[in-house]
């Protein structure tokens, strides 16, 4: 019998499943914008598919889950987990990439990028996106435990907060690629959640609360210089 406290779960599990699938989108939006356009819709649905593959195989194996934040070595003084070492690997790549797209944006040469762009491989970009998938899954599914322990609860958060991203994807896509100010500060927004990647793969915990209020802040700052310059504009 469903009772109050399961939709409850279900509601606030959909909610913060779709807030933690914001960066995601916002990753993979950016890596398919590199994309010819015929490829780009395509591409970016089978990444956030395998985004829910991903999320609900690991939902299944929570006793695998479990052993991950079992200890594996130690270097000085210091012991790592599987459950570490995946998200101070998957940190590092995210850092390594934003910083790339960041030094491409600010320094690149538009015509290079646009003769780049028909070059890469959607198959070589779906497994770079399948690698930050596996991060990001870990971390959503890790969190969704904490907060219930009603498996047909994190199920059906997830594919609800997936169709959500499904449907927006596109929008945010859209919105991202047509203001390249606010491309640079989403990817500035990947880097800070890579450096929290790192720190939590070395064990210190950052409360993610205060990364998404900066994001969100940040993000209505510059919506509202966006606003002022349009009216500038017209003026």
């Amino acid at each position: 019998m469903i009772g109050v406290e399961h939709i409850t779960s279900l509601l606030t599990l959909t909610a913060m499943e779709t807030v933690l699938g914001i960066d995601n989108i916002v990753f993979i939006s950016i890596l398919v914008s590199k994309l010819e356009a015929k490829h780009q819709n395509k591409t970016r649905n089978l990444g956030i598919g395998l985004a829910l593959l991903i999320r609900l195989a690991l939902l299944f194996s929570i006793s695998w889950i479990m052993t991950l934040t079992m200890p594996l070595f130690s270097f000085f003084n210091h012991s790592f987990s599987g459950r570490d070492l995946i998200l101070l690997l998957g940190g590092l790549f995210l850092l390594a990439k934003s910083t790339h797209e960041i030094h491409h944006k600010v320094e690149g040469d538009d015509n290079t990028v646009a003769v780049n762009t028909k070059k890469i491989s959607p198959t070589l970009m779906l497994g770079q996106i399948l690698i930050l998938d596996v991060v990001f899954s870990l971390d959503s599914v890790i969190t969704a435990v904490g907060m219930t322990n009603q498996i047909p609860v994190m199920v059906v958060a997830m594919i609800i907060s997936m169709v959500i991203m499904l449907f927006s994807a596109k929008a945010i896509s859209d919105f991202v690629e047509k203001h390249p100010s606010i491309k640079i500060l989403a990817l500035s927004f990947l880097l800070l959640i890579g450096v929290m990647l790192v720190a939590e793969g070395f064990g210190s915990h950052l409360s993610k609360s205060y990364i998404y209020f900066a994001m969100g802040f940040s993000l209505t700052v510059e919506l509202l210089n966006m606003r002022f310059r349009s009216r500038k504009t017209r003026s």
